[in-house]
């Protein structure tokens, strides 16, 4: 119950931002891919002449990315992290996303509550760099529009059907680079109607 006042609290104090506003916003999240499909055990997809092969053995990958309504930003691709290595990614993937996708402009970068986005080397990270953060409600994936954007690569994934990491990988990357720039706008625009969902739901989880 509390959350759910949280993220009713969240939605109405956002309510009044306008789309172009929305825009502004370097939009980040991680999730997990996996070579597996369906519940085969430890075991992996692969043919006979892989059987010996390395890459046939690892079975998931994470990846972090950054995105703009009127461009993509950095697709980076990883095991795990923690405080340390998500402050290297953020040096070498979401500063030159933001360099490139707003040339100067002002935006507002947002991310998760996950653990290594609220340490305290992060937080102090983000200050020294006076990077503007978008306060988040924790468990909302459904305000933000990127998660739509990993329906459409997960969905991908599973008609492609890599069938090792490396080719997980190039399979990501390649559907990454498709998302066309009209779709990206689409959704950052749904981001007020978002919002309206969620209050008229009193902060329980929406469909979007």
């Amino acid at each position: 119950m509390i959350q759910k006042r949280k993220r009713f609290l969240w939605a109405k104090a956002h309510l009044k931002w306008t789309v172009t506003k929305w825009k502004t916003v370097l939009w980040s999240d991680e999730s997990k891919f996996e070579v597996l499909f369906g519940k085969l055990g430890c075991h992996v997809i692969r043919t006979k002449e892989d059987k010996d092969n390395p890459s046939c053995y690892q079975r998931s990958v994470q990846k972090l990315l950054c995105w703009y309504a009127c461009g993509m930003g950095s697709l980076h691709i990883w095991k795990g992290t923690n405080a340390e290595k998500y402050i290297q990614v953020l040096e070498q993937h979401m500063l030159p996303s933001r360099r490139r996708l707003f040339q100067g402009r002002p935006c507002i970068f947002q991310h998760d509550n996950a653990r290594p986005h609220t340490a305290s080397i992060t937080t102090s990270w983000l200050r020294r760099r006076r990077i503007r953060v978008l306060k988040w409600p924790a468990c909302s994936p459904d305000l933000s529009p990127i998660e739509n954007i990993w329906h459409i690569i997960k969905r991908k994934m599973r008609q492609r059907r890599p069938k090792t990491v490396e080719q997980l990988k190039a399979c990501i990357r390649q559907e990454w680079d498709n998302i066309p720039i009209p779709k990206l706008k689409q959704l950052v625009s749904s981001v007020p109607r978002r919002l309206q969902t969620v209050i008229k739901r009193r902060g329980d989880a929406t469909q979007w």
